[in-house]
């Protein structure tokens, strides 16, 4: 299996899907709430169509959120399987911040071994393979047919900082009690803690990145919010690990609810 020419596969359907949603973005639209014919719903399957055209050639199966109903009696046999989802982050579209993502994950054997993370307004590409690290490129759309060039083009995660404070990544207005102690246990450690308020799967790709040291997340998400993010984190050298654990989070599962996990 040629590796690098399906993370280029990925990253190409990443971008294309990614422009399908700019489409609908930049269009005068009012989200009432998320029927068939929403903007946000239509945003969402537009871009899951693209990508679904650029991966069924792989022969790889294929499980989002859009096709979440496959059995556990057909999934658990699969090796390889791409996990997709094509609109995260449905609160930031509507909210017009920008903050949303275009996320495809290789998973093999319940581990994520490639992540492509696509952020459609800014332009900014996140990917990551086995072997080969994490990686990040600004202002990017055209599609590639080189990986070696993008990677020579695109800065290695994580990218190194100075800072004294420790940078918590979560929501300020909504902190469980769980997280709020994982707050204070921090800043009795390190005495100077920030809390980092971001959308979507970047709050993954801010631990990755360096520029957050630390994502607790103690409330539900599904597979495919993480899988691309879980995948950028451990190819930059983080881990996702289970709520009060070492073991790492895991896909494919009979669930597809995540258990709660932290970042780090």
């Amino acid at each position: 299996m040629n590796f690098k020419k399906l993370l280029e596969v990925a990253i190409n359907a990443s971008l294309k899907g990614g422009d399908t949603i700019m489409d609908i973005y930049a269009s005068d639209f009012a989200v009432e709430h998320k029927d068939d014919k929403s903007p946000l719903t239509l945003a969402d399957k537009n871009c899951n169509e693209v990508i679904e055209e650029y991966l069924i050639p792989t022969n790889i199966p294929i499980l989002s959120e859009e096709g979440a109903k496959i059995s556990f009696a057909e999934r658990k046999n699969w090796e390889y399987s791409w996990l997709v989802d094509p609109l995260d982050g449905t609160k930031e579209f509507v909210k017009r911040n920008g903050e949303f993502t275009v996320n495809i994950a290789l998973i093999h054997n319940r581990n994520p071994i490639m992540g492509v993370i696509y952020v459609p307004v800014k332009k900014e590409l996140y990917f990551a393979l086995d072997g080969l690290g994490s990686y990040k490129i600004s202002d990017f759309t055209d599609e590639i047919s080189d990986l070696e060039e993008l990677i020579l083009l695109s800065k290695k995660l994580p990218i190194k900082n100075s800072r004294d404070t420790y940078i918590i990544v979560g929501s300020r207005s909504h902190m469980s009690s769980e997280t709020e102690q994982f707050f204070e246990e921090k800043k009795k450690e390190y005495g100077k803690v920030e809390v980092m308020a971001v959308g979507s799967s970047l709050k993954l790709c801010m631990v990755a990145e360096g520029k957050a040291d630390a994502y607790p997340r103690y409330a539900p998400t599904m597979e495919w919010d993480t899988g691309a993010g879980d995948a950028i984190c451990r190819m930059a050298g983080f881990q996702v690990l289970q709520y009060n654990s070492n073991k790492p989070v895991e896909y494919n599962k009979e669930d597809l609810l995540n258990p709660w996990f932290l970042v780090k």
